[in-house]
């Protein structure tokens, strides 16, 4: 397994089980399985450069977002971003190929600079035809209030790879890691703040 995968899944059951999650923890780690090697392959086909901690992180668990293992049924909160305490799930592989069009779909306008008053990265591309994003995780509200993607089709100020963050209400796009790596490290530079006793109960 990639190290900084490692390191984060380590650093994440050390968090629950320092806020009172250990129950929630054991449920998680005993349901769930990693993706299946036909999905992933799927998956690297379309986007050739997925890195590979998070490849790591999907042979670890195949998502955790309202995601059946069997009998059971886990939304666990795995992955955070820079908005403070603010969780997130991790999408499955499958999930991830169904939303392949998602961020060309639902933000072309957004992409095309059409709205003043929505806060755009200039790291992210202005080339609606160009946009190339993996969907790979929605927050605690079915993702209604932020998304988040990698990108490998940024702008020329940006980073193949980099990491966008999408909020809504007030809308915004920005670059929160300029790689996938980067973006793990700074969950775990930040005490996987996500994770509280409030969350527990």
């Amino acid at each position: 397994m990639n190290t900084i995968a490692k390191k984060y899944i380590e650093g994440l059951k050390k968090a629950y089980l320092e806020n009172n999650g250990g129950e929630q923890w054991e449920y998680f780690e005993n349901a769930i399985h990693g993706a299946d090697p036909a999905a992933i392959d799927q998956l690297k086909q379309i986007y050739p450069d997925v890195p590979e901690a998070l490849v790591d992180l999907l042979k670890y668990v195949d998502g955790t977002y309202w995601r059946k293992y069997g009998d059971v049924e886990i939304t666990f909160f795995f992955l955070g971003s820079d908005l403070y305490e603010y969780p997130y799930y991790l999408l499955s592989a499958q999930q991830m190929i169904e939303n392949k069009h998602m961020a060309a779909e639902n933000y072309s306008d957004y992409i095309a600079r059409e709205y003043e008053e929505v806060e755009i990265d200039d790291k992210i591309t202005n080339n609606t035809k160009d946009i190339k994003w993996l969907h790979f995780s929605d927050c605690m509200n079915n993702g209604g209030t932020s998304q988040l993607f990698i990108d490998f089709s940024p702008s020329g100020t940006g980073e193949k790879g980099q990491v966008v963050r999408f909020l809504h209400d007030p809308d915004e796009f920005k670059v929160i890691a300029s790689s996938f790596d980067e973006y793990l490290q700074k969950v775990i530079d930040h005490g996987y703040n996500f994770i509280n006793e409030d969350l527990m109960e």
